[in-house]
């Protein structure tokens, strides 16, 4: 069997299905916290049903909104990614890198996620899940570099 980071196979993108996933997961923690007060109907009513109702713990609320913000982040950066390892496999770009990159992607969406829903819980916390998008970001920009100069290559 192939390893993730080795030269046999290309995974690079088969981490762009992933990545989805990896954004929809925080929403559906959301939906979940939410509970019964989830409004399928008209979902953005629900922070406002949450926040009305004063017997819903803050602590949830908070991971609410946090989760809902973490989601359409990851949808926010989701296109940017999915062109990036298009376009490096495109270019040519070395398996071995495309794979450690998209490891690397993935891993800071995880990690990003999770800091910011549940570690943030503490506010100085914050600079961590800015540190972690960087890092996501910055491996976004790598998949462009390395495709631009494979192609002048």
């Amino acid at each position: 069997m192939a390893s993730f980071l080795d030269n046999a196979a290309n995974w690079s993108l088969h981490s762009v299905p992933v990545a989805f996933v990896l954004c929809m997961l925080p929403h559906a923690y959301a939906i979940s916290t939410a509970g019964d007060k989830y409004d399928v109907n008209l979902p953005s009513r629900t922070l406002e049903l949450l926040t009305n109702d004063k017997t819903f713990d803050k602590v949830k609320l908070n991971r609410f909104r946090r989760a809902k913000a973490a989601s359409a982040n990851g949808f926010e950066t989701l296109a940017l990614y999915a062109g990036g390892i298009v376009a490096a496999n495109a270019a040519g770009v070395a398996t071995s890198k495309l794979n450690k990159l998209a490891l690397g992607y993935l891993a800071s969406r995880a990690v990003f996620n999770y800091v910011y829903v549940f570690l943030q819980d503490n506010k100085k916390f914050a600079p961590v899940r800015t540190l972690v998008w960087m890092v996501g970001i910055g491996i976004i920009f790598s998949l462009y570099i390395s495709a631009g100069s494979a192609l002048k290559a």
